[in-house]
């Protein structure tokens, strides 16, 4: 799950660029992916201690789950997309829609390790 950490955070480094050059570079609410994407790097980085792994991986699936529900309102903006009726705002809204996914996919991933974690430490 470190590594996973360190390349979904990447990846929202990626969005968040390219919604913020996407737009014009004057909107900085468009960074708001490159933050997420650093305190999942570094989550990724500090779980590299084994002692701290499991306190490192909490703190990055919270992460995630912030960055899906502060990103979710994303997916009523589909029909705009889909109509080309979003016009200059267009980057943004697949920026936030690629951040709601690849949040919601982290936090899904995440949940599964705890899990399969979990299961494993009972045997």
């Amino acid at each position: 799950m470190p590594l996973l950490s360190f390349i979904f955070g990447l990846l929202l480094n990626l969005i968040g660029l390219f919604g913020f050059f996407g737009t014009g570079a004057t909107h900085y609410t468009a960074l708001i992916p490159c933050a997420l994407g650093l305190l999942l790097i570094a989550s990724g980085l500090v779980a590299q201690k084994e002692h701290l792994r499991r306190h490192a991986m909490h703190g990055a699936v919270l992460i995630s789950l912030i960055g899906l529900l502060g990103t979710a309102s994303a997916f009523t903006k589909i029909p705009l997309l889909l109509d080309h009726a979003a016009g200059d705002k267009a980057p943004a809204f697949v920026a936030k829609i690629a951040t709601a996914i690849l949040c919601g996919l982290f936090f899904l991933l995440c949940l599964r390790s705890f899990i399969k974690a979990r299961v494993m430490k009972k045997y």
